[in-house]
């Protein structure tokens, strides 16, 4: 099966090994493709765990499952990734039709472990001429748009 953050690499190959503990994302660009396979999972303990300490909060780990079991996620598109700085685009289907969640993520590392510091949203709408997220194969506009 193919890795859910479109890396074109097996699961078993990709991201399997930071979820499950038996590796460590050396990259900030693994840390945040992994981060959205475990969004497309549910796995709520991954997302907090790589959550820089001062932003980590147990709390979260239930609204994260909740969040990430509305929506069903779609395609990850990364966009450029400069030091501890990765951009991407995660589009995902809710109730009210295909979205785009368009970030500027910023890492840090922490005891040898990249972690997610925060990000800047972005405004950013899907354009028309894409192919679209739902994997149709089709353009946007004679798709989902």
């Amino acid at each position: 099966m193919h890795c859910y953050c479109n890396s074109k690499k097996e699961f078993s190959e990709c991201c399997e090994a930071y979820l499950s503990n038996k590796s460590k994302p050396s990259t900030p660009k693994q840390l945040m493709r992994s981060r959205y396979s475990a969004y497309v999972l549910g796995d709520g303990e991954y997302i907090v765990k790589t959550t820089v300490k001062e932003n980590r909060y147990e709390d979260d780990i239930e609204l994260i499952k909740e969040y990430a079991k509305s929506v069903i996620w779609l395609n990850l598109e990364v966009l450029q990734a400069k030091d501890a700085m990765v951009e991407f685009k995660a589009y995902y289907r809710d109730a009210e039709g295909i979205k785009v969640q368009h970030e500027k993520s910023n890492f840090v590392k922490e005891d040898g472990m990249w972690l997610y510091k925060g990000g800047l949203l972005l405004n950013s709408k899907i354009e028309r001429n894409i192919a679209c997220p739902c994997g149709s194969g089709k353009k946007y506009k004679k798709c989902c748009g």
